[in-house]
């Protein structure tokens, strides 16, 4: 067994993994799994650049996480960056923060190694698992990008489109600096041509329609799993490798876009850092079910962040 540490900082949240590996028999125990919402995209689609207060609840975030690091003993740690830092002008104040708190330099991946390290993180326990059919189709709604793999026991091919659902937020949904309650059918309109584009985009590199097996990441999608499921609180273990169905995410989607911000509070599954963006990442699940003909999406809790532990490991 290695111990090993992961963080996984996207465009909405940072999240940790500190967990034993054992590359042998492909098995990752957890020793803690543990995610907060800090917007380090906040207005990264406007600017170009990462937000002083947002960049402050990133490395108060990363002081955390210092602490669980050390108390576990991991002896390794990997630090990915995703697609706000990315894209941001002054990713160099990211990247000195990280440094001075954790001692180790973000990696600020491309879309294809997001893609890989969620591809693996996903699949690696599916295998041989006779009731899900191949290839897998393995898509991670991201804050600011939505990844695209397909594949089976390797990838066979990835793409990363801006269509996240901060960005895609932020890009239609907000007027006068507040998220529109509920918003316009013009609007979501807008947000539907924009994830149909993107969808164009992706296709023309990954087989979309070719996969046997939708799996679906990230906290946009375990979150229609959690509504869907009625649950009276977050609940990782009922969430993980639950199905949804077409109709199910349909009707949620809908509901979440007429939706005020107190009633999408009210909902006891729905962590208070997703009410503002969840009904576009909704929408680009939905979107993505319709286009390829899915009648369900597999849902998993265990993605980039395994993926990257397992990179090291």
């Amino acid at each position: 067994m290695t111990r090993v540490a992961a963080v996984d900082c996207g465009t909405n949240s940072i999240r940790l993994l500190v967990a034993d590996a054992d590359p042998a028999t492909g098995e990752l125990v957890d020793l803690d799994r543990r995610m907060t919402i800090v917007r380090l995209g906040q207005g990264v689609d406007r600017t170009g650049r990462l937000a002083p207060e947002a960049l402050e609840r990133t490395f108060a975030a990363c002081r955390e996480y210092a602490a669980v690091i050390k108390e576990h003993g991991a002896e390794r740690l990997r630090f990915v960056a995703t697609s706000a830092s990315r894209d941001a002008e002054n990713r160099d104040e990211f990247v000195a923060g990280v440094l001075d708190i954790l001692g180790v330099e973000p990696e600020v991946i491309s879309g294809d190694q997001e893609a890989e390290f969620s591809f693996t993180g996903a699949t690696r326990e599916l295998a041989g698992a006779d009731h899900l059919a191949t290839p897998y189709l393995v898509v991670d709604i991201g804050g600011g990008s939505t990844e695209f793999v397909v594949g089976d026991d390797h990838v066979r091919a990835a793409r990363s489109v801006d269509i996240g659902c901060v960005r895609m937020t932020e890009r239609h949904l907000v007027q006068d600096g507040a998220v529109t309650d509920p918003p316009s059918a013009d609007r979501v309109a807008a947000v539907r041509a924009d994830i149909e584009a993107a969808l164009d985009l992706a296709e023309e590199t990954v087989p979309l329609r070719a996969a046997r097996t939708l799996v679906g990441l990230a906290g946009s999608v375990t979150t229609v799993s959690a509504i869907a499921q009625e649950l009276p609180g977050y609940d990782s273990a009922r969430i993980h490798h639950s199905r949804v169905g077409l109709d199910k995410v349909r009707e949620i989607t809908e509901w979440l876009l007429r939706s005020t911000h107190a009633e999408r509070a009210a909902v006891p599954s729905l962590h208070p850092g997703r009410v503002d963006v969840i009904a576009a990442g909704a929408l680009v699940l939905l979107s993505i079910m319709e286009r390829i003909g899915a009648a369900e999406v597999v849902v998993s809790e265990h993605d980039i962040l395994d993926g990257i532990a397992w990179s090291i490991a």
